[in-house]
């Protein structure tokens, strides 16, 4: 169990989190908190947890004890949650890794519903459901569902149960161990660095290279894995909204860049077909019938599209520029050549 970690202001919300993962009904072997190159909070966690800090893993747990070990240790590779994740897999003795976000809970039973696909072997992933915790307790009336992947969570068009998808949403997922000695690791350079830009997709880059590796292999969302992500009023505002969805375009094309735009892009293509304009349908119809926040859902789905494509456009210019740089990882006993660029493949 991997929870990746960067700043004190997140403090309450990082203990939450593992005081969830400490009381799940299925308890995790262990909990490793992956400290993103900030030595205060390296301190102050080893200090709650009693960890020395130093990267070591703490004493092992199994299925039965009463609650998961916890240790922390500090981000051994470049800044960023590719890296952060990449160390937690590194120090982990699970068969399974499971990952949370540092501002979400899970609920009791989400390990166990985790752990119960897994007796089929050829699953290599399972994600949850993600459900978004509004700070001001309700969602903006101009916020399309079809949108949550921008605050993180599970968005309108997903399909319901527990079924194969492409990929997993990395806040909410976990993996066979043996999928990252197929695949590697997650690439650095996709996906959040610290920087301004609420970057994204790594999670995704590492399925399609996964299932590319593995074809046989099956990614599966169970909705009854279900935490819940703390949304700050600073995402519930269109601005974020804006750069978030620009963001993603930006990531994508790196996505595309590493795996082929036909892969990386597949299930793009439904969900700008079909789930968006069905949005935008419902969003106008209710508009005519005077219900509030109609017209601003149908706008912000547009507006969203359209910074998303022009991200996405920027990001391929900058692409076959030589720019957006990224790598992935070695982990033990992965085929991957630690720090080789992927094999690229063009559109």
């Amino acid at each position: 169990m991997v929870i990746c970690v960067y700043t004190e202001d997140r403090w309450d919300d990082i203990l939450a989190a593992v005081a969830s993962v400490r009381s799940q009904s299925w308890p995790a072997l262990e909990t490793l908190v992956v400290v993103d190159h900030n030595p205060a909070l390296l301190r102050r966690l080893a200090k709650q947890y009693g960890d020395d800090g130093a990267g070591g893993a703490g004493p092992a747990g199994r299925p039965g004890s009463p609650v998961s070990p916890v240790s922390v240790l500090a981000n051994a590779g470049p800044r960023g949650l590719s890296a952060g994740r990449n160390t937690g897999i590194a120090a982990s003795s699970g068969e399974v890794i499971a990952f949370l976000d540092d501002d979400a809970v899970a609920e009791r039973d989400w390990l166990l519903h985790f752990a119960s696909a897994y007796a089929d072997p050829r699953v290599m992933a399972v994600g949850g459901r993600t459900e978004p915790v509004w700070e001001s307790r309700r969602r903006p009336l101009w916020f399309p569902e079809e949108f949550d992947w921008v605050v993180g969570c599970t968005y309108r068009g997903l399909p319901p149960g527990r079924v194969p998808v492409r990929n997993v949403l990395g806040g909410n997922a976990s993996f066979r161990r043996s999928a990252f000695t197929v695949a590697g690791g997650f690439a650095s350079g996709i996906g959040r660095d610290g920087h301004r830009l609420p970057l994204g997709g790594e999670e995704t880059e590492l399925c399609i290279r996964l299932t590319q590796a593995m074809p046989e292999a099956v990614l599966l969302i169970d909705d009854r894995a279900v935490i819940h992500h703390r949304v700050p009023a600073a995402r519930e505002r269109f601005g974020y909204f804006r750069t978030r969805a620009y963001a993603e375009g930006l990531s994508k094309a790196l996505v595309a860049r590493s795996v082929g735009a036909r892969a990386g892009l597949a299930s793009e293509r439904r969900y700008t077909t079909r789930v968006l304009p069905a949005g935008v349908a419902r969003g106008v119809r209710d508009a005519l019938l005077g219900r509030p926040g109609g017209a601003g859902r149908a706008g912000a789905i547009v507006a969203g599209v359209a910074a998303a494509a022009g991200g996405y456009a920027l990001g391929r210019v900058r692409a076959y520029r030589g720019g957006g740089r990224y790598a992935v990882a070695e982990v033990p006993g992965s085929a991957a050549p630690g720090g080789a660029r992927p094999e690229e493949a063009g559109p």
